[in-house]
């Protein structure tokens, strides 16, 4: 059985081919920079790698290159759109409506576009993403995998929000979570690894969109993100958490529509916002070459994420190992020394030397007396998608 995963992120698109269930990786790759005219194609087999630049402006343009290279006669993976059994979709927002992994349906896709203004970065990209693949891949079955459901444990003092309780009870206004597909894959690895079932884990899903789980034995307990994905750590252009008064602010001294302001924190805000850049590496590099926007710009960044690990470290009462992944996560050197520097007092101790090496096994890069392990772990969305996807086929 083929199962297709589909990964897509606010300017990226991941994409894994499997054979189930033995989880073997036929092909895999990766589109980033998706809207810009220096977007990434990369292409992976045992046997080869297709990678080139070239100007990609949406999911749709991206999605269409995939479905002709899996499909090129020379260089492709299947013989025919109809080799592939299963169409697996990372989904950000459920809603009320998805707590588990879900065969799509007209219904469903509905939802998914209902629930757009919530994940405006994302679900229209998830969406539309479905929709090419039921064209490209009519026998396949799609299945959507949500981002919101490994965070249904949190509890309701952790979810709820301080607002009158009408808007829990009737509109369903409370934290989701998101990246939860990440986060879930990643806590379990690490407890595999610390061999600790009963465990207190900080997981740090860092990419162009950013969060934080505390997860104590494996249950997420509270998350960074909330009602939308745009609160909590600063990301590529995304705020972040801010006084929801500079809204009214905005709309009421400044004359921004609400739109416009939707649009400000969603889309021209975070990393790009600050510095015009929102892809780290950029970031990283004009940092090096003294722009001073850039070196404020990450030292808020880090700044953020080490509040988040002290109020995450006091709920869990304790911490046994923090966990950094995706893309910047896992590659950042620079990111993950300044997050944990003058955090010794919480037994949050870096190696230097170990934080250098490159690797893409679980790797732990504190140092041997640290009282918290720190760890690196791959994420890998896309497997945990195809695992639940098949797992809704034998139930």
């Amino acid at each position: 059985m083929q199962v297709l995963v589909l990964n897509s992120g606010s300017s990226s698109l991941k994409f894994q081919l499997f054979s189930m269930p033995n989880e073997t990786i036929l092909c895999s790759g990766l589109i980033e920079r998706i809207g810009f005219k220096d977007s990434i194609f990369k292409f992976k087999t045992e046997k080869l790698t297709v990678e080139f630049e070239s100007e990609i402006l949406n999911h749709k343009a991206g999605l269409k290159l995939l479905a002709k290279q899996l499909l090129d006669k020379n260089s492709g993976i299947i013989k025919s759109a109809d080799d592939i059994t299963i169409v697996g979709h990372r989904v950000v927002h459920g809603g009320k409506h998805f707590s588990e992994t879900t065969q799509i349906t007209k219904a469903v896709k509905e939802k998914i576009k209902a629930l757009s203004s919530l994940a405006p970065l994302h679900n229209p990209a998830n969406l539309e993403g479905i929709e090419v693949a039921e064209d490209i891949f009519p026998k396949a079955k799609q299945v959507a995998v949500f981002d919101t459901a490994f965070h249904q444990s949190i509890p309701k003092h952790a979810y709820k929000y301080a607002i009158p309780s009408e808007f829990l009870d009737k509109h369903h206004i409370r934290l989701y979570g998101f990246h939860g597909t990440s986060h879930k894959y990643v806590s379990e690895k690490a407890i595999q690894f610390l061999e600790k079932p009963a465990s207190k884990i900080i997981t740090i899903h860092l990419g162009n969109g950013c969060s934080m789980t505390a997860i104590k034995d494996g249950k997420s307990i509270d998350h960074s993100l909330g009602f939308s994905p745009v609160s909590g750590l600063i990301m590529g252009t995304r705020s972040g958490d801010i006084d929801p008064s500079i809204i009214f602010h905005l709309a009421e001294k400044l004359g921004y529509s609400l739109k416009d302001i939707n649009t400000i924190l969603q889309k021209k805000s975070g990393m790009l916002g600050l510095t015009g850049y929102s892809d780290l590496r950029d970031i990283q590099s004009e940092a090096s070459k003294g722009n001073k926007e850039c070196q404020l710009a990450l030292q808020m960044n880090t700044y953020r994420i080490k509040k988040y690990i002290g109020s995450y470290a006091a709920i869990l009462n304790g911490l046994d190992a923090i966990v950094f992944t995706a893309g910047i996560g896992e590659n950042s050197q620079y990111m993950r020394e300044h997050i944990c520097e003058d955090l010794d007092f919480l037994g949050i101790e870096l190696d230097a030397k170990k934080n250098e090496i490159k690797s893409n096994n679980i790797r732990a890069i504190n140092k041997e007396d640290s009282k918290v392990k720190i760890l690196v772990i791959p994420t890998n969305e896309e497997l945990e998608i195809a695992k639940q996807a098949i797992d809704l086929f034998k139930n």
